[in-house]
């Protein structure tokens, strides 16, 4: 695994940060998907297929999750990580680097907790939906090693955690095949 050959700086990350807020609320788009098929491998893929019980097929996750329920099985709340498009391409220095931030689904869609809190479901392409968990997904020293520290600060900052830069965690709730361009919108509330 490598790490990205330039970091972007606090400043350069401010002044995109009107690019990330513009992103699209109710209706965006899939525009990446990856696979970590075992500790520091990435791969990406043209589709997946995503279920309930496994998560995304080819992913670690079904056997060695960061987070675990009681028992050791992998906690169903984090299946699948999610990333804003937007900001990933200010601190990924080209495309081959995107898939050093380890999530499985990269999204044009705001993923901030005004528009997404936890328990919002999201549906991608003409089957699966998923629901955003209350799960912090922060960045950690490998963001950091990967993307610089400033990345790192930025996307926990206070401003940084409530639009949930570094990304989100989501529970498979309808499994199916997803593929690249994907529609991804927002479901209406379930109130």
């Amino acid at each position: 695994m490598h790490n990205a050959t330039q970091h972007a700086s606090t400043i350069e990350l401010e002044q995109g940060l009107s690019e990330v807020l513009a992103s699209p609320t109710d209706a965006g788009h899939l525009t990446a998907i990856v696979v970590r098929p075992a500790t520091n491998e990435r791969r990406t893929l043209d589709s997946a297929t995503l279920t309930p019980e496994n998560g995304i097929d080819g992913d670690r996750w079904v056997n060695d999750s960061f987070y675990s329920l009681n028992d050791g099985r992998s906690d169903p709340r984090c299946q699948v990580s999610i990333m804003n498009d937007r900001f990933l391409r200010q601190v990924a220095s080209g495309k081959d680097d995107m898939c050093l931030a380890g999530d499985n689904l990269i999204v044009d869609l705001d993923l901030s907790e005004a528009n997404l809190p936890a328990g919002s479901q999201i549906n991608i392409g003409p089957d699966v939906v998923i629901e955003i968990t209350d799960l912090m997904h922060t960045g950690c020293s490998k963001f950091a090693q990967r993307y610089g520290p400033d990345a790192k600060t930025f996307a926990n900052n206070e401003q940084g955690t409530a639009l949930h830069l570094r990304g989100r965690y989501a529970q498979i709730v309808r499994g199916g095949t997803i593929r690249l361009g994907d529609a991804v919108r927002k479901l209406p509330s379930k109130q």
